[in-house]
């Protein structure tokens, strides 16, 4: 087993990785920014050490710095939790050379699978069905047109180094697609210095719905079941819910099976997550893929496409461990350390149904502004069947350096339904004063005929935003 590990992030992920740890009897090292100094997850490590300024750049992006104290501490591994340098393959690469285990992929395989144009041709080449689009990158406006002719509009441009929705554009018409064009690369080079982009169909307003898995050194692959992501604005996540309620058994069988067999395509190793877009008609595979996967050929109610591999931890992880059980980050240590899974795929049975929502310290009737501040006030919700992820407290310092999420609220319940009524309970009890937070949106959903009839998708939010927020600005909930 692993000796001592150093925990490269920060806030809720860093709390969350080192609470594992210390049940592993693992030692830890945390690094932190000047404007994290003090804070609870910090606290909750063996040693802390404070590696630079509040800019990311400085501190949680700083390679030789998390790598000196890590190499000063004798750390067996290194952790990434997910964003900052957790996707980044050159810095697996350095760990690597150290003698020190990434927990994560190959560098390799991140590199492989971060090149997300490359992972669509993998995995075209492994019968995983894939949006259409360019084949590999396209380098010109007119190599982009050329493709979208071919395809028919609306379409999609994408970094090849994207993520979070960066480097990302909607093109509808023709005439739009020179602005389009520009406006990704430039996006794409300033978040990635990768100016890169690849062309495929927009599918509007699909669900988002993604695999959970796990791989050993020892050849075991294992799927956790799916998770439904289509709530989110601008490419964000605002809710997720497991498992996905959209989907018929077949389908699900055969999304698994797909992620499974992407994972089996590049060699994968530790915790992944592939992620789909599902359509609301249409047939997936052929009848000679059905027979070679053991499923019954029959009408589908749904179609879904490959479009990304996310070699690291979620955010939303923690409602496919309220499902299954299985603590993920714990697995993803064991594998670290060259240890089996500890279970096998007919011990990851889902059990319930769970949902969480991301809360962010923004306001959503003024387009979502962050609100950095402190908070003078917070109580949190406790109770069965609910779980918060946070490391926030009373005057705890929301800075304007990092990501605007302070808390995850997940829930579990028999079912769908209960699960919702359970939410609603959560969120009512959960009261932060000093800061605007997601929390009375959030509530709103909780309550929208649609969201409880389960008719959403990727526009949902777009869609329905004015009616979910109208109660908000008359001062019913504030």
């Amino acid at each position: 087993m692993l000796r001592r590990v150093l925990v490269a992030n920060r806030g809720e992920i860093a709390a969350r990785i080192l609470r594992a740890c210390r049940e592993m009897n693992i030692e830890t090292v945390a690094v932190f920014s000047e404007a994290d100094r003090g804070f609870l997850f910090t606290t909750l490590a063996t040693h802390a050490v404070c590696i630079g300024g509040p800019a990311p750049r400085d501190s949680y992006l700083n390679q030789d710095a998390i790598l000196t104290v890590a190499q000063h501490y004798d750390c067996d591994a290194i952790h990434p939790g997910f964003g900052f340098l957790s996707e980044n393959a050159a810095f697996a690469q350095r760990v690597r050379d150290l003698g020190i285990i990434f927990v994560g992929p190959s560098p390799e395989v991140i590199a492989r699978l971060g090149d997300k144009s490359a992972a669509r041709e993998l995995m075209r080449a492994q019968g995983v069905s894939v949006v259409p689009g360019s084949e590999g990158c396209v380098s010109t406006v007119e190599e982009a047109r050329a493709c979208a002719e071919a395809i028919g509009y609306p379409v999609l441009l994408k970094a090849t180094a994207g993520g979070g929705g960066r480097g990302m554009r909607r093109v509808f018409e023709p005439q739009e697609l020179q602005a389009a064009f520009d406006a990704a690369q430039a996006e794409a080079f300033t978040c990635f210095g990768d100016k890169s982009l690849y062309l495929e169909k927009l599918i509007l307003n699909p669900r988002h719905v993604e695999v959970q898995i796990l791989a050993d050194s020892h050849g075991s692959i294992v799927h956790l079941g799916d998770r439904d992501c289509s709530l989110q604005r601008n490419h964000q996540k605002l809710l997720e819910e497991a498992p996905a309620p959209s989907l018929s058994d077949a389908t699900r069988k055969r999304m698994a099976a797909d992620a499974l067999r992407a994972a089996q395509a590049v060699g994968y190793e530790n915790a992944g997550t592939v992620e789909f877009v599902v359509t609301g008609s249409g047939a997936v595979g052929s009848a000679a893929r059905n027979a070679e996967d053991g499923f019954e050929q029959e009408a589908e109610d749904c179609a879904f496409y490959f479009i990304e591999m996310n070699t690291r931890i979620q955010v939303e992880h923690p409602i496919t461990e309220m499902v299954t059980g299985i603590n993920i980050v714990r697995e993803q240590l064991r594998i670290a350390a060259g240890l089996p899974l500890s279970f096998q795929q007919e011990d990851a049975a889902i059990k319930g149904h769970a949902i969480e929502c991301r809360i962010n310290a923004e306001d959503p009737r003024q387009d979502f502004r962050p609100c950095p501040g402190t908070i003078d006030y917070l109580h949190l919700p406790s109770g069965f069947g609910i779980r918060v992820d946070t490391v926030i407290h009373p005057q705890y310092q929301i800075t304007p350096y990092y990501d605007s999420m302070i808390a995850k609220i997940i829930v579990h319940g028999r079912n769908r339904n209960e699960a919702i009524c359970r939410m609603r309970r959560a969120l009512e009890e959960t009261l932060v004063a000093g800061v605007s937070t997601t929390i009375p949106l959030h509530y709103m959903l909780m309550y929208d005929p649609d969201f409880i009839s389960n008719h959403i998708d990727t526009g949902f939010i777009e869609r329905k935003l004015p009616t979910l927020l109208r109660p908000l600005s008359e001062g019913a909930m504030l």
